[in-house]
Formats: structure tokens, sequence, C-alpha cells
């Protein structure tokens, strides 16, 4: 090391000009935006410094180039690299073409440089660095693969086997594939093989074209998966030797049912160009090499693919025509757009899911620009739609915007109560009364509950503010202000919506069978759970519910349900009642024998050890806390002979 820096200190370089660029860093499979910054390159000490645009004191980046090629040049604007200290994947996404390439320059300039000393070649007369050029052009020119034909193929699969077994030799090989075009002039071999049924060279041919994959190199990658060349890579790689019996259909699917399709007609060429590249790459991740792929070329196909899809999403949400032609699908009345529409849906579904690893402020603006153009009216449509497909995906939109921000979605019923229109949760619980699908009434389930909680606290007067921003949760004591939009809103929905919602519950009284359905038991479940949600967030309007609806007989029913689960949340809301503020719900629960009902379910348990009887016990051992001694005589005095009988248990 020591004559290394020696020899680098004998010819100063300046550092390169500071390039804007961002950082990311690669956390549990999201890329994380570390922030902006301006970024240099320094000769004299290989390294790469980010210093913050915000606070220029601040070095958001610091890393040393060292001899191991660990970085990749990915598109124009990118440079993807491993930490070697500690293994974590970083990004550089430069905000012009010129700046990545200035500082891939010196990078360049550096590693070879360090591989020429470290390597024997210098002559102790100081760096040259048309000397580390030269190496490097004497490395691939000795690198030399037989012609691609038929009789070399063995030849070439055992020399790409031999180079890609070190470093220096990958790095040629790879060199090599570029130069020569080596895949251009592989893929023809695809359909002479096919056509002489030669099943040996089929294999040695996908053998081969994974060895070129896997040298994990984004420009072999892109090129891989470009118009000219992907459908006959695909094409060697259904020959599997691993699998001789069987082959695979990627080109079929890539021709046919994977073909493009285009709701809305987009005039950029490079942005359907990464469309196109964006699908096949997740095609290759994930079905073509979802065997074989080792974790540096998976983090390279996760790149290209993430970088890829942010383009995407921030050209379409920036294009205003392409919007406005978007969204007024759904305004034609037309009965030859239903399919249209269809697609449109899945589309924006499509926009919402990529949009989850944007960040915050980017996904905040793609949302904001669909919502101005009518999102709310393509969610209405989907709901109601009759393909489950569509009903999914208007879920998922909802779901999408909801994790993101839930305010957002509040302050659009707002606008829609106020301009007298029917709000986004009727059509919610339209759907989950009807919706046969499991997972869209858990989703539906799980949307209206956020969309009913008190929403964000208003913060007191006097509450610390510390650059824009609230410093913790207010004092002990102090009471949560409420947005009085959002009251209005839940006054709304317990006095005209929430009778709708649980309706069904109530037609239990005149029913004496209790055998249900699949798709009943799953929405019975989720309008329990729901009730429970609302008593323990909204104590006060729901006691009027539950009283009111006479709905606590109705859950003690469900106690009699064949199927454990519907007991089980029956016990759960129950338990909820019990430990509700001021034993409101203690008068009626022993007027209506609800805890009788849990008794005589606890003794028709007993004594196995199941679920159910761990929760009735738990149901009653409530009772035993300091803070229910009242309630508690209540229960014995209610239930002292079936109480006395159950007294071998500890709980009792």
């Amino acid at each position: 090391d020591e004559p290394l820096a020696m020899a680098a200190q004998q010819v100063p370089h300046p550092s390169t000009d500071r390039k804007r660029v961002k950082v990311y860093e690669l956390r549990h499979n999201d890329w994380f935006d570390r922030g902006t910054g301006f970024c240099t390159a320094e000769f004299d000490t290989p390294r790469v410094i980010v210093e913050s645009e915000d606070e220029p004191d601040r070095v958001l980046l610091e890393t040393r180039i060292c001899k191991e090629d660990g970085f990749h040049k990915q598109q124009e604007t990118l440079i993807v690299w491993t930490e070697p200290s500690n293994g974590i994947d970083m990004a550089l996404s430069f905000q012009e073409a010129e700046g990545c390439a200035l500082i891939w320059y010196v990078y360049e300039s550096d590693r070879k440089f360090i591989n020429s000393v470290q390597q024997g070649y210098h002559n102790g007369h100081g760096p040259d660095d048309s000397l580390a050029d030269e190496l490097a052009m004497d490395m691939v020119n000795s690198i030399s693969l037989p012609p691609a034909t038929m009789s070399n193929l063995p030849d070439i699969e055992s020399q790409m086997r031999m180079m890609s077994g070190s470093a220096n030799g990958r790095d040629a090989l790879t060199k090599f594939v570029i130069t020569e075009d080596y895949i251009g002039r592989l893929i023809p071999l695809v359909s002479e093989a096919e056509d002489l049924e030669g099943l040996n060279e089929l294999h040695r041919l996908c053998n081969i074209m994974k060895i070129i994959i896997l040298l994990n190199d984004t420009s072999i990658i892109e090129h891989a998966v470009s118009d000219d060349y992907v459908i006959g890579v695909v094409g060697a790689l259904e020959y599997d030797p691993d699998f001789p019996s069987h082959k695979a259909n990627h080109r079929q699917w890539l021709e046919g049912e994977g073909r493009f399709k285009e709701v809305v007609r987009i005039e950029d060429v490079t942005i359907l160009t990464k469309i196109h590249q964006t699908y096949r790459l997740q095609y290759l991740k994930d079905v073509v090499l979802a065997r074989i792929l080792d974790d540096n070329t998976f983090s390279v196909l996760n790149s290209l693919i993430f970088f890829n899809q942010v383009d995407i999403v921030q050209h379409l949400q920036s294009n205003a025509s392409f919007l406005n032609e978007l969204f007024s699908i759904f305004k034609s009345p037309a009965q030859h757009e239903a399919r249209r529409k269809k697609e449109a849906v899945l589309f924006i579904q499509q926009c919402c899911a990529i949009a989850k690893n944007l960040q915050p402020p980017s996904r905040q603006t793609l949302y904001n620009n669909f919502i101005a153009h009518g999102l709310l009216q393509v969610i209405n449509f989907g709901l109601r739609h009759s393909d489950v497909s569509v009903r999914v995906g208007a879920t998922d939109i909802l779901v999408s915007m909801i994790d993101h921000d839930p305010q957002m979605i509040r302050m659009t019923i707002y606008r829609q109560i106020h301009e007298k229109q029917p709000p986004l949760t009727e059509s919610l619980i339209d759907l989950l009364l009807v919706e046969v699908d499991l997972g869209v009434k858990s989703q539906i389930s799980d949307a209206l509950k956020v969309l009913l909680d008190h929403g964000p606290a208003i913060p007191a007067e006097g509450f610390a503010k510390a650059n824009g921003e609230y410093g913790g949760r207010p004092p002990n004591g102090m009471m949560r202000g409420i947005d009085p939009q959002q009251e209005r809103f839940l006054h709304l929905f317990f006095e005209q919506s929430a009778g709708r919602l649980f309706q069904p519950i109530m037609n239990l009284r005149d029913r004496e069978s209790m055998s249900f359905t699949v798709q009943q038991a799953s929405m019975f479940t989720c309008l329990v759970e729901l009730l429970c949600f609302f008593v323990r967030q909204h104590p006060h309007r729901c006691r009027q519910l539950v009283i009111r609806q006479d709905i606590i007989p109705r859950i003690v029913q469900l106690l009699g349900a064949q199927e454990k689960f519907l007991k089980l949340v029956a016990i759960r809301f129950l338990r909820q009642l019990v430990v509700a503020p001021e034993e409101f719900y203690m008068p009626t629960m022993i007027s209506t024998d609800a805890i009788g009902a849990v008794l005589d379910l606890l003794e028709s348990l007993l004594p196995r050890d199941s679920l159910l009887t761990s929760a009735c016990l738990e149901f009653f051992d409530i009772f035993r806390k300091d803070d229910m001694k009242r309630t508690s005589r209540v229960m014995v005095d209610s239930y002292r002979p079936r109480i006395e009988r159950l007294l071998f248990i500890d709980t009792f």
C-alpha cells in the first residue's frame, strides 16, 4: 500500500467539477433517498465525495475507489455499487448525463491505475494515464472466443466458464461480449439448432446465455432486453439443461399474452422504450432467471427496474394532455369503451403500485394530479365493476393512497359531503356487503377503519414547534384536538350509514340457523371487527348504535355458529364492551344474558384445551382487575351458581 500511496502523490490531479446528484441507499429492497448534493471525484486520493446541497458542511457520501470492480454504470445518469466495508448497495443519480460520464471517467482512470500498480506494471516513474488504458486494451485483446458457430459451442461454453471464474476474466469477457456484439452472433444459432432439432446445442446455448447475463453488467443486460435481441435471448433460455424434458414458452408469452397494451398513446419514444425494457427486465427477473439469480445480478435488475419506473411515472404524471385523455375515458357513456375503461383502471393500479417506490414528495404529486383529474370517479367505477380484477384494482388504488396519506382521501370525502355528493364510504359499504372475494373484502374493511379514524390531531396552542415540526407528543392530560370536518363526517356516518353497514347483523334477529356460507361468515367477521374498532375509537357515538340497534343479542347469536373464528370475533367484541369506559354496557350485557352465553360456551368446551377455551377464560379474567371490582360483584351475583361449578379453574 505504501508504494502505491507514494506513486499516487507524485502526480497531483485536481478534483473534478461539482456535479448535482441524488444519493440512494438500498434498505430492505427499497431505495432510500439520502439527500441531494454536489459530487466530486479526486484523483490523488481515489475517492468520490458528495456534499449536501442544503448543508454544505455535511458530507452525504464519501467512498474510496479500490481495485475491485464494484462500481457499475447504469443508463446515462446512474452509477451503482456495493460498499466493501458494510455490503450496502448505493447509487448516485445524476441530474445530467455529462456529470455521470465525468465521474465515471475518473473512477475508470483511478481503478485501472491502481490495478496497474498492484500487478507490477508500474516502473516507479510515476503513474501514466495512458499506461492503464494500454493495459486494459491488452487484456481485452488477449481474450478471444471462437467464432459463434454450432461446432464451436462446446469450446465457447468451456472458455466462458473458465474466464467467469475470476474477476479479471469476467471483466475481460464482459468487454469482449460488448465489443464483438457476441450476443448478436449467438442468437441466429438458436433458430438453426431448433431447425436441426439439436437439443445438445440448445442446452449449450442456454448455458452460454446464462453465463453472459450473470456477468452482471448493465450494458449487457440492457442489450439483452432490447427489441432486436430479447426474443433470441429468451429463446435460448427456454432450453434449460437442468430440465431436459421440458421447454419453456418465454417467446410465446413476450410476443403474445405479454404484448404491451397502450390504453392511451404515449408519444415519447424514450419513455415507450423504458416501459418495454422494464417489463422485459421484470419478466427476466421473476420468471426466466428466478431459479439461478445471484444477489449481485438480482440487485442490478432491481436497480434498472426501479430507476426506469421512476422516470416513467414522473413523465406520465407531469404530462397534462396524457392525464386528460386517460381520465376522460371514464366520462364516456359508450358501451364499446367498457374494455378500455377496465384496462385504464388496471393501468392506474400499476402506476400506484410503482409509486410506492417513489419518494414521498413525488408520490404526493402523483396522487394530487390523479385526484385533480378525477381519480375518485375511477375508484367508484372500479368498485362497482362486475369483473373481480377491476374491483381488486380499484381497491388497491384506494389502499395505496390511504397508506400514503389518509388525510388526502378524507379531504376529498369532505368535499363530496360539502357538494352534496355520495361520499366514497358509501361505495365501500356497498361493496363490503356484496363482495365475494375475501381479499377485497378485508382490504375494504381496513380502508373503512382508517377513513373513520379521528384523523390527525390539531396541535394545542402553546405546544412547542421547531422548524415547522412539533417536537413530541403533548403532555399527559392535554386533550386531542378534533378536526371539525372529520367530526361532521363521523356524525353523518353514524347517523346515516352505520345502520346500513350493520344491517346484516341486525337481520340475524329473524334467523334461527347459524349456518353460514364462506362469504357470509367472512362478511360477519369484518362487520364485528369494525364494531370492535368503533367501540374502541368512537365510544360515545357507538353507544347509541349498539343500544339502539340491539346489537349485543345479535352478536351473542354468533356464539352458536359452526365457524370457530366467528365465535372468537364475537367474544372479542363482548370483551371490548366489558372494558368500555364507565361500564356503560354491563347492564345490557347482563339483561341480554351475554355473559351467560359465554359461560355456556365455556362449559361446553371443558375439559378440552383450545383457542376458544383460552378466549373464554381471558374474557372472565378481565373481571379480576382492580378497577373492575364493582362489575365483578354484579357478575358474580347474577351468575353465582354457575360460577361455583367452575371454581376448579384458577380464573374463577
